[in-house]
Parts: C-alpha cells; structure tokens; sequence
C-alpha cells in the first residue's frame, strides 16, 4: 500500500490549520436520545461549505450534523424545494440556516433570504443562529417583527441586508410599501409552517410569496403538517422532497408525569415539585394571561425566583424577560402559549402544566420545551376532575402515555449526569399519589410543619 507522499501530508496540514484558530465551547456531555444521536454519520465538512461558516459551526458548540440535519442540507444546498416534518428540539432551525448561509453572496447587497417565523420571540433567537453560524462570513442579518418602530426598519434597509428574519405581517407590510425588495430573495423559509398556514396567516403568505421571484426556493419546517399544508404544497412547491422524520409524535426524551389535584391545591402542589425536584431551568403555562401574572406573584411570595411573560405585555418587556431567563437570570418562566414553538433553551429540564392544555398540538409544542436537542427532560400536568377527558384526548391523539406520578421521581430522568446531586441518605419527606388514575396528590411536611419558605399562598381564581 503506498504511503502518502510528504508534499500531500504538508497540504493536508495546512487545509486543517483554521482548525487550529477557532475557539469552541466546552464539550457537551449530557446524554442525548436517538432522535439526534442516530445519524448516518456524516460530517460537516462532508458538505463542502465555505471554511468561514464551518467555524462558526463548529464554534457554536456544533460537532456533527443531526438527522434532521443530515437530510436537510445536502438537498437545501442543491437549491430543491424541501418539505420536512421532525420533532422540535433535533436541530431544525441550523438545518435551514446553514443552507442558507452557503448560498448567500455577502458582495451583493440585496436580500437575498427569508427565514419566516410565526412569534417574535422565534424571530429573534431565530436571528440570533444567523448570526451566530454566520460570525465569519460577513452576512447581514435584520430581525424585523410587529411590535416594533417601522422607521427603524426602514433605516435599517437603507443599509446592505443579506438575510431578513421576520413575522408574516411586518414582512408583508415591509414588501408592500416597497421599503424591503424581496424581488432577488432566492429563499424563502417557512419554520413553524403549520402555525404559518392557519387561517390567520395564509392570506398573508400568499401576498408574500407574490413579491418573490418565479425560480425561489421553498423551504417548509414543522413537527405537525395538518391538510392545509398539502394545499399550500400542491399550489407552490415544485416536485418538493419530503423529509419525515416523525415515526412517532411525543419526544423521546421527556418524561411525561400527572398529578390529580383539585385547583385550590395546585399551587401547593407546585410548591412541593420545587422543593424536591433538582430544577435547572423549568417554564410553567397558564391557560390565561391574567394567571400567568397572578401564579408568578403566588410563587415570588413563596421565595422562589420567577419571571412571567404573556403577549399583552410590551414586546421590549417580552424581549428583556425572554434575553435574561435563556441567560439564566432566573431559575423559573411563567407563561402563557405565546413561548411555545420552538424556543430552545438549553438549560430548561423541567416543564410544568400549571394548566392542562385543550389540544394535543399545544400539549406536544409545550412539552417539546424541555428535552432540547436530545437531552432529558421532564413534564408534569397538574390535572383537575374537568381535565381528565382533555388528557385521555391527547393520550390517544399523540399515541402516548402519561403515566401517573410515581412516590419518587428518577432524578436520572431529567438531570444531566454531572449535575446529579449525591442523594445518599437523604429521606424523602414527600409523597407523591399511587398508580391509580383517580388518586390524589399529597404532600406530607416532616413533623407536620408548613414550608420553611413561606406560608402557602390561597388558590388562584
């Protein structure tokens, strides 16, 4: 067998000396599931993208590609529509991202891709990837939602933008007046694209896609794709390859727990899962916004840190809320559905049901907050006598189980290895209700006394 010659071993050495300037982030060691782990084993570099974008691939933490990844890429990259179905939380938003940022050309200032979303807080950390991955590449990337003075946008515009991340309404009143020309934006990236294709929506995305022009490429992202999709499909997409990586629709890696509880215990109920729980991170959802503000006093009066955050609040109140808790400025987010889709933060081990969700696509969207990329996680539903059909529904609907609260909780379950605490020794002073699925939940105080913390607060109305 021949060796390789010298003057070959010098050229590859000097390929792989930019290796040698990036700065990467500590290895993640938390275990991950397979719906990220089992990949075909490719490589990154096996995609032939610019060295630039590859650091800040590679610099933000990212090692190999993921399935959704893996299917995603080769297929963006050859410029072919792409309708793709997997579960939040395995790397869909750098699945399109990455693509995009290959094939844009930072020395022609026009916009030249739209990745749509349908929240701002989506928007921005959507933004945030972009520029991320992109440190290097020299990209513009503008963030524009609702909420927002239209005058900065306009100012922005003026200026060279590449890539333009956005909400349907502001994007389409941006293309309408003329101040955003979308008329060389060969991109066009619909994530979230059931939400997208509601009622609410679709006659907005049809004017869209009227401002792009005839040879765009269409890129669709969901975990769910109700019929509405297979008629926005046959009226845009052009022969679309179709990615499904959805054999099942619960994630794999979150523990799906109920208690039964009447709605004068939840908050005590609640006050006992923080006390015993080991919680990085969690989010709890209210049905409401008035109980999201009125479960987060409830919680401060118990002495536990807590934010809330719910979409009649200001956006730039929202915006501080959502920039400090993925920070980890607080432990605790109390909110309403408005933070479900797709928000990944990856610190979030614990979300709670304060309030049982009508509908299996809100339950799966919420659920899929925590166990992000893989890693564990754990979902408890506080459910009353009016929210046991509600959870039968979504059982049968979503195929799965949630299993009744067990006395003890597997920390092995929902914590990172190398957090685990040494629980040796350590009595359980709490109780959790048996396997029936009438039983109650109870907390049992050591020597019958109350929470050292605080009193516990009266039930929310």
């Amino acid at each position: 067998m021949s060796m390789p010659s010298s003057s070959n071993q010098q050229l590859s050495h000097e390929n792989d000396s930019w290796k040698k300037t990036m700065v990467l982030p500590p290895k993640d060691t938390r275990p991950q599931t397979e719906d990220v782990t089992a990949t075909k084993g490719n490589e990154f570099e096996d995609y032939f993208l610019k060295r630039e974008l590859l650091m800040g691939i590679f610099e933000a933490g990212f090692e190999r590609p993921s399935p959704i990844q893996e299917e995603a890429i080769p297929i963006a990259l050859t410029g072919r529509d792409i309708l793709a179905r997997a579960k939040n939380g395995t790397g869909k938003t750098a699945a399109f991202v990455i693509p995009t940022l290959e094939k844009i050309n930072n020395k022609k200032s026009k916009i030249q891709a739209l990745l749509l979303v349908p929240t701002r807080e989506l928007a921005l950390q959507t933004s945030q990837v972009c520029k991320n991955l992109g440190k290097h590449l020299g990209v513009q990337v503008m963030v524009t939602t609702g909420g927002t003075t239209l005058k900065d946008d306009i100012m922005r515009l003026s200026e060279s933008v590449h890539i333009v991340v956005g909400t349907p309404g502001r994007i389409l009143d941006l293309a309408s007046k003329g101040v955003a020309d979308f008329s060389e934006a060969s991109t066009f990236v619909m994530d979230e694209a059931d939400k997208l294709l509601s009622p609410e929506f679709t006659p907005i995305i049809d004017q869209l896609i009227s401002f792009f022009p005839k040879d765009r490429q269409i890129m669709l992202f969901s975990a769910t794709f109700p019929i509405i999709v297979k008629h926005f499909k046959e009226k845009y997409l052009v022969k679309p390859y179709e990615i499904n990586l959805m054999d099942e629709l619960t994630l794999r890696g979150v523990t799906q727990y109920y208690a039964y509880v009447e709605e004068k215990q939840k908050v005590h109920c609640l006050n006992t899962l923080f006390s015993k729980l080991q919680i990085n991170q969690s989010i709890i959802f209210c049905n409401s916004t008035n109980r999201v503000e009125l479960l987060a006093k409830k919680i401060t009066e118990l002495g536990y840190s807590c934010f809330y955050s719910h979409a009649k609040m200001l956006q730039s109140h929202r915006n501080r809320v959502f920039h400090d808790f993925r920070n980890g400025v607080c432990r605790n987010l109390v909110c309403s559905d408005l933070l479900t889709r797709g928000i990944d933060i990856q610190a979030v081990n614990v979300v709670i049901n304060f309030d049982f969700p009508k509908n299996a696509e809100t339950y799966l969207h919420r659920i899929g907050r925590s166990g992000r990329f893989g890693h564990l996680g754990l979902a408890i539903n506080l459910i009353t006598y009016e929210d046991r059909f509600n959870l039968y529904k979504i059982e049968r609907e979503l195929g799965t189980e949630i299993q009744p609260i067990p006395p003890v909780i597997d920390k092995r379950l929902y914590v990172a290895p190398s957090a685990l605490e040494d629980s040796e020794g350590q009595a359980d002073n709490y109780h959790f209700s048996n396997s029936n699925r009438g039983g109650r939940f109870r907390t049992q105080q050591p020597n019958g006394g109350g929470n050292s913390r605080s009193r516990i607060p009266d039930p929310l109305p």
